[in-house]
């Protein structure tokens, strides 16, 4: 049985390769750089734990061991504080293709439509860059270069249409830009005829549907695909709020999360995607399926709904979590005397209350930060409700008759704490 070797097994073109591979009678093996994402998408795939950007051609020749066929899925958007374009894109197959030379072995690299030396964005430049290197390397190989991917499974610019699809309003974004689409399906199983060999080595070829579609088009078939009817109004958004827009997705990309809105996916949504199936249809007999059949072999549920919704949801609720408890704890100081007296009034030692109300203070504003960064996210989530219940039993041991205030100061505390319990399993995006 021949062995397949996935890199970013986990990722949206990764995960349907290695479900299509191992279907087709492949041994796959996944390789990426987090356990947990990894075991928790294919729990009885074989993993190689491994940051992919940093080794070095002998350690990919101790991997690459008994390795027929190797399908570089790994990608990276735009630089973050988790992604560096050159290293994913660039160094990574060098040296790859480095090791790989002279072995019996084949490359199947995942580019991008429209990856050229001059492109706009700096994500498809590095692709293009790394295109570049695996065709002049020597190894056998076949480079494929999807459109924008839809698929069962969402990311990027696939949950962004969902999400504006799912909007109450329509927003006009990019109306004249014009996109061509792939599924999922098509590119997997393009995968697989690449690494059985029915492709020859040194294509490269673009896999797209041939028709493009405006954005709101797009928008207009994924809304009918959740079961929405068309939107009853239209909202324009001028550009800069767009540029607003990305820029803060850029600074949340520093912050360890990965916003369907950065710069590069809106430059990218600007100027539109463009594909030639011309040579892919040549080559394989086999076009790409349109939108429409790719939707309609991909039937929409209740959990597509509940994603769409609760897309743009997501960041509006870890926004207001941290603002309330970065003021809360700004009040308290500000308020400290006040705060004091409620505790000392009723009895309790001064110097308790003071260190208590501080100390709270402290608390309260190190948890609203520490849930604007990814990686600190679930843990300042789960101590927003390990303090909310501190504050609520605290106080009703010390300030009972607080319950029946008519301001509600504890009764307020409860929506905070289940609002974070509902944002704790929307973290994890994969």
């Amino acid at each position: 049985m021949a062995r397949a070797l996935i890199l970013g097994g986990y990722g949206l073109i990764g995960a349907a390769a290695l479900r299509a591979l191992s279907e087709a009678g492949f041994e796959c093996v996944g390789m990426g750089r987090h356990r947990r994402n990894a075991q928790r998408c294919f729990p009885d795939t074989a993993w190689i734990i491994r940051d992919l950007a940093t080794l070095n051609p002998q350690e990919w020749i101790e991997i690459l061991e008994d390795i027929d066929v190797v399908v570089n899925a790994a990608g990276a958007l735009q630089d973050s504080s988790q992604d560096s374009l050159d290293g994913i894109h660039v160094s990574l197959l060098r040296a790859l293709c480095a090791a790989m030379l002279g072995r019996n072995a084949r490359l199947i690299h995942i580019s991008a439509a429209g990856a050229t030396p001059d492109a706009a964005t700096a994500f498809l430049r590095s692709k293009a860059e790394g295109d570049a290197l695996v065709a002049a390397s020597g190894v056998d190989h076949v480079i494929l270069r999807p459109s924008l991917v839809i698929g069962p499974t969402a990311y990027g610019g696939s949950a962004l249409l969902r999400a504006a699809a799912a909007a109450p309003v329509q927003l006009r974004l990019f109306p004249d830009s014009q996109f061509q689409t792939v599924g999922l399906n098509d590119v997997a199983q393009a995968i697989v005829r690449a690494t059985r060999g029915d492709i020859p080595s040194g294509t490269a070829a673009d896999l797209t549907a041939p028709e493009p579609h405006s954005f709101p088009a797009v928008v207009t078939q994924m809304r009918r695909w959740l079961g929405y009817g068309p939107a009853r109004l239209t909202l324009p958004l001028p550009d800069w709020s767009i540029r607003m827009l990305g820029r803060g997705a850029d600074v949340l990309g520093r912050m360890g999360w990965r916003p369907a809105l950065r710069t590069t996916a809106l430059v990218t949504l600007h100027q539109g995607i463009y594909a030639d199936p011309s040579d892919w249809n040549q080559l394989s007999q086999q076009p790409c399926r349109s939108l429409q059949a790719t939707l309609m072999h991909m039937p929409s549920s209740p959990q597509e709904r509940w994603f769409a919704r609760l897309f743009l949801l997501f960041p509006l609720i870890l926004g207001t979590l941290s603002l309330f408890w970065i003021l809360s704890g700004g009040i308290a100081v500000l308020n400290a005397s006040a705060a004091i007296d409620v505790l000392v009034s009723r009895g309790v030692d001064p110097h308790f209350s003071s260190n208590a109300v501080y100390g709270g203070a402290v608390l309260d504003v190190a948890l609203g930060l520490g849930v604007l960064w990814r990686r600190t996210a679930k843990a300042a989530l789960l101590g927003m409700v390990a303090l909310s219940l501190c504050y609520l039993a605290g106080g009703t041991v010390l300030t009972p008759d607080l319950w029946a205030d008519p301001m509600g100061p504890f009764v307020k505390v409860i929506p905070g704490m289940i609002l974070a319990l509902c944002a704790l399993p929307m973290v994890d995006t994969r």
